[in-house]
């Protein structure tokens, strides 16, 4: 794998600008390695690490639910994502597979407790972690408009493990963090490590994978370590498609140049995907460290596309619906006499195609150049860079002796660049290439921070640890512009031919452009032991924005021991979610189903006087008021959560609805320099536009026990989600709201067992998923209440000794398979159009069953 030089000179850059630039601190996180032999009560309300690889998937002595998923367990799946890794373990996230989603295939969102991928605050080592440079504007609904971080470049073999914080904390953390945390904890071994080969493929035949990873732990003098980590992975493509009626109904009528499969529905081929993360710490003295952390990664995605029919595609074929021939005329100056051709079953037979067009040299159809129709493919290259440096420790001497601090700084860049295959610029004639580079998006963010934390004596039953800090944070997108073909208006432009890039018309230098905007931001966060079975806590964070003004947040949260083995916990909180940059200033057009026809559709800022015209508003941001409620039970090997959880959250943002265009406003949109604007159907733009409330309970259960001649773990996780839509504008619109709140399974739950014996470990996990709302195209028609479903994943290791192990297994061992389409049209015929087999939103994906083999040498 040769890394871009660009991304290698923008990572090298960022290094040295953050070396100079100073330091960065996430929120609250003060909890470090020194102070986890500090009473477990005194650092209830920490993100950190507080546990090992052993300890109980939840944390038993904190008010707020804390899952620890154990770097062991990640790796016992045959999934190389780390979506998916995470989807297998908790059972309040949800991902979807997502074909056929312009950037949403290259850059997945995940949903926990039934919000959007950017209502998830993420952090690596504690640290804030920068969201990616893709915004899911074909999101699936749910996601639509989502612009989170890019969870799938994190390899597991670089974990020590996962917490997830369910409960929102914006007021630890700020902005995201209203659905819950999600933080990444690297290995920090100084020695040892494991080299691991991963082979797999889908019970179809397609997809092959292959992944080759490994992690060393280094001495970095006597007193540190430095631990690396490294990725190598390539996908196949899937198709879980069946041929087109309308490129089956050409092919029967002769016409040859038909694929037999015009669209796939499918995953994307990942190619030369690669990961690179370090994580380095040094004692300083006997009370100060050095530590730094970061990654280089990069793949290449490529993905399907929606197939252009050679009868109807208007703006390339015709634009009366497939009645007449879309014909240019290459003269000039309109002297070639083109004639009007009919369109029946195959336009290549009729004579007056041959004669007028074929064998013209005055007149031209795209039918001479691609006669079958064409299929775009849609890809990107993404790659992602992060280094964050800090120094932590304790004061000596003076008021602050005995405070811990923990000083830092980061930067984080995501760049998309986005390619289209094998389509075409229309506008251009038979001179258009069939390749292009629409342009690409790049996210770059900054944070310095500096928080401390002291424990005082206010003669309760422990010290009262009292926490502060202050944070400044930069966000910058950027839009960068195509290849000229990619947007150019070529000699055909006023004859009916489409500008730019079919499918994804390239970003025109006007488009393109740098926004950034910068926040402040302080809390306070205190922790009171009243009593040993009685705790409380409160945090306090103002944050000001330069863009929409300030908001203060607070968390109030508690824990009562009933009994020795039964405490009960809650918390009450507020907290918001800033809009991103790019959602305030992205523009685009689209390729989508409406009602089941193709048709372009332009994604505006808000901003935009079109926009404003059909109700846009500056976005402003999104408010939460949350609580939970649980309790904690321990017995002997038992261990018990429980926790009901509410989130109201306000003037949500998403993309708003399509909103079909008038004459009038296409002739202002084209007054404005909007490209191919009578080709245009739809408009939309992100918005404020509704509330909503969701509720669930959150059951998590693990057992041990010495069962079979060996140990056993038995774990139970059980989540209940529900999302109501409060409050919706007249651009949200009824189907949007069903999407909202019935995508999503309602029930969802994973019962596993690990057991281990002296050369022989199995790992079995039963998943169900309840009831959801099946929906392909993003068509209201299609929808239906799909079935609920069980699947079975299985791994079985031998210890060859103690380096070497071989494991086989499988995800949905028994080939579960997704829900079938079974929709109608309006006539009550059974209806495919799209060359689908299954409901996109299925909650297990529509590839079925996997199997996989990996050797796997420690040392």
């Amino acid at each position: 794998m040769k890394l871009k030089s660009n991304a290698l000179q923008q990572a090298i850059k960022f290094a040295l600008a953050t070396t100079a630039a100073g330091l960065f601190v996430s929120g609250s996180a003060i909890a470090q390695e020194e102070q986890t032999e500090v009473k477990v009560n005194k650092n209830v309300e920490k993100i950190a690490v507080v546990g090992t690889r052993s300890a109980p998937r939840s944390i038993g002595d904190s008010p707020v639910p804390i899952d620890i998923i154990g770097g062991e367990e990640l790796g016992k799946s045959g999934n190389t994502d780390m979506l998916e890794l995470l989807k297998g373990s908790v059972p309040s996230l949800n991902v979807h597979q997502n074909p056929i989603s312009d950037a949403a295939s290259l850059v997945r969102p995940a949903n926990l407790r039934g919000l959007p991928s950017d209502s998830t605050l993420v952090l690596l080592n504690g640290k804030r972690r920068h969201r990616a440079s893709v915004i899911a504007f074909l999101g699936g609904g749910i996601n639509d408009g989502a612009q989170g971080a890019d969870i799938s470049v994190i390899p597991s073999i670089a974990l020590k493990q996962v917490e997830v914080l369910r409960d929102g904390a914006a007021a630890q953390y700020g902005s995201d963090a209203i659905a819950g945390v999600m933080n990444f904890v690297l290995k920090d071994a100084s020695e040892g490590g494991s080299l691991e080969v991963r082979k797999g493929e889908y019970y179809e035949g397609d997809g092959d994978t292959t992944q080759i990873s490994g992690n060393v732990g280094l001495p970095f003098t006597d007193s540190g370590f430095a631990n690396l980590s490294f990725q190598y992975k390539t996908a196949d493509a899937t198709s879980r498609s069946v041929q087109r009626p309308d490129a089956a109904a050409l092919k029967a009528a002769g016409n040859s140049d038909v694929s037999s499969l015009a669209q796939v529905w499918g995953a994307p081929e990942v190619d030369d995907d690669i990961s690179i993360f370090g994580n380095v710490g040094l004692e300083l003295t006997n009370d100060s460290q050095f530590y730094m952390f970061g990654n280089y990664s990069e793949r290449d995605v490529r993905g399907g596309f929606y197939y252009r029919n050679p009868h109807t595609r208007p703006g390339a074929y015709s634009n009366d619906g497939g009645e007449t021939l879309l014909v240019g005329d290459l003269t000039g100056d309109m002297s070639g006499n083109c004639p009007t051709i009919t369109i029946d079953d195959n336009v290549l037979d009729n004579p007056d195609y041959i004669n007028g067009v074929a064998n013209n040299p005055d007149c031209f159809a795209f039918n001479e150049m691609i006669p079958g129709g064409f299929t775009p493919n849609f890809g990107g290259n993404i790659t992602d860079t992060s280094l964050t440096i800090g120094t932590k420790g304790e004061f000596t001497g003076g008021f602050f002796e005995g405070a811990y601090y923990d000083l830092s700084g980061t930067v984080g860049y995501n760049e998309s660049r986005y390619f289209i295959y094998d389509t075409i610029n229309a506008s251009l004639g038979p001179e258009s290439p069939r390749d292009f580079s629409p342009g690409k998006y790049a996210q770059l963010e900054k944070n310095f921070n500096f928080d401390i934390s002291k424990g005082f004596d206010f003669d309760l039953a422990y010290d009262v640890n009292i926490a502060g800090g202050l944070e400044w944070h930069e966000e910058t997108f950027t839009v960068t512009s195509g290849d000229v073909a990619s947007f150019t208006a070529g000699p055909l432009t006023e004859q009916g031919f489409s500008i730019g890039s079919n499918g994804f018309p390239g970003f025109k230098p006007a488009d393109a452009g740098e926004y950034t905007r910068r926040n402040y931001a302080a809390y306070v966060d205190v922790e009171a032991p009243f009593t040993e079975e009685f705790l409380m806590g409160l945090a306090l964070r103002y944050e000001d924005y330069d863009s929409f003004g300030s908001t203060t947040n607070y968390k109030l949260m508690g824990q009562y021991h009933l009994t020795e083995d039964l405490n009960i916990r809650g918390s009450i909180s507020t907290g918001f979610r800033a809009p991103t940059v790019g959602q305030a200033n992205v523009s685009n057009v689209q390729t989508n189903l409406s009602s089941g026809v193709l048709v372009d559709s332009a994604l505006l800022p808000p901003t935009n006087p079109i926009a404003t015209q059909l109700g846009g508003t500056e976005l402003e941001p999104e408010e939460s008021k949350s609580y939970t409620f649980g309790a904690v039970y321990t017995m002997g090997d038992l261990f018990l959560t429980v926790d009901y959880y509410n989130i109201q959250v306000d003037d949500r943002i998403s993309q708003s609805d399509k909103i079909e265009l008038s004459q009038a406003d296409k002739d202002t949109l084209e007054a404005a320099g909007v490209p191919n604007v009578q080709s245009l159907a739809q408009v939309s733009f992100f918005t404020n536009d509704f509330d909503t409330t969701t509720q669930g309970v959150d059951l998590v259960a693990n057992y041990s026990a010495e069962l079979f001649n060996g140990s056993s773990t038995f774990s139970l996780a059980y989540n209940w989600n529900e999302t109501e839509v409060t409050r919706a504008t007249d651009i949200t619109g009824a189907f949007k709201v069903s999407r909202l709140e019935n995508d999503l399974p309602n029930h969802r739950a994973t019962l596993s067992w690990a057991q281990q014996w002296e050369s022989f470990s199995a790992f079995t996990r039963v998943n169900y998923f309840g009831e959801y709302q099946g929906v392909h195209v993003d068509y209201d028609a299609t929808a239906k209440t799909a079935d609920a479903a069980v699947t079975l994943d299985a791994e079985v290791t031998y210890f060859l000794n103690d380096s070497i192990s071989f494991s086989v297994g499988a995800q949905n061992l028994l080939d579960q398979e997704a829900e079938k389409l079974d929709f109608q049209d309006a006539t009550g015929i059974p209806n495919n159009n799209w060359g689908g087999q299954y409901y996109e939103t299925s909650p297990y994906g529509i590839n079925g069953g996997f199997y996989y083999a990996k050797a796997t040498y420690t040392f």
